[in-house]
């Protein structure tokens, strides 16, 4: 069962991750968004994809998130760890931590989110009840838990436009509806796997509170400052749930 992670061209930097070649892949949705990179880690087959391409160069409503998709399916992969940087919107969602969402609220627009858009398509229905695979989040919660490593097992990702960042009033009207974070990636993605039958989960981290949940304005400076850290704790989390799992 062949794992792909898929987030930022720094994932690639995993400790003791042995880079072992790369592949570039046209589909018939296009290209995407990078080659992908593969790796071994601890002996087990690791496939990366940049969401934003490498250099991070593609805003997230132009991402092309079928070709991302179908090109991991070519690729053998069967499961999905994707590595999000997200804004912090209830209490516990603090700049630096890390959640384990387990539902999402889609309020992006315009984005191709199905393989079955074309006329000659059946239509398919896809059962989104719960829209991340319930095993691979437990499998993240467990090995969180195995090195003591905070996370909130439970969490509701709203994703939005971009690129822009959110008002506050967004913000408000976010909370009201049950989100604890904000993001600009989670779907179609998420939705996209499940029309391919793959095993998606997603790994958040913390970068900022949200408009209007801290003084001032957001800054590049502070999501940088906050995702040091952040990212630094997710890899960790990779490796050992790698490490026990494969």
């Amino acid at each position: 069962m062949t794992l792909a992670i898929i987030g930022g061209s720094g994932l690639a930097k995993i400790p003791k991750l042995e880079i072992i070649g790369t592949q570039a892949l046209k589909t018939p949705f296009g290209i995407p968004s990078a080659d992908y990179v593969f790796g071994k880690l601890h002996g087990k087959k690791i496939i990366f994809l940049s969401r934003h391409g490498n250099p991070h160069r593609i805003a997230p409503h132009k991402i092309n998130y079928r070709a991302n998709l179908w090109g991991l399916k070519e690729l053998g992969v069967t499961r999905i760890i994707a590595v999000a940087a997200v804004g912090g919107i209830t209490r516990n969602m603090a700049p630096a931590h890390l959640a384990i969402p387990d539902q999402i609220i889609d309020y992006s627009y315009g984005r191709e989110h199905t393989f079955f858009a074309e006329n000659d398509a059946a239509v398919q229905h896809i059962d989104f009840t719960y829209p991340y695979s319930q095993p691979l989040r437990a499998g993240l919660i467990n090995a969180a838990a195995s090195i003591n490593l905070p996370v909130s097992p439970i969490a509701t990702y709203g994703c939005t436009q971009g690129p822009r960042l959110e008002t506050t009033a967004e913000i408000i009207r976010m909370e009201r509806d049950g989100c604890d974070l904000v993001g600009m990636t989670g779907m179609p993605e998420a939705a996209l796997a499940r029309e391919l039958e793959l095993s998606y989960a997603s790994l958040a981290v913390v970068a900022n509170w949200a408009a209007g949940k801290s003084a001032g304005e957001i800054t590049m400076a502070e999501i940088e400052r906050h995702l040091e850290k952040g990212m630094a704790n997710a890899m960790t989390l990779l490796t050992e749930f790698v490490t026990a799992k494969g």
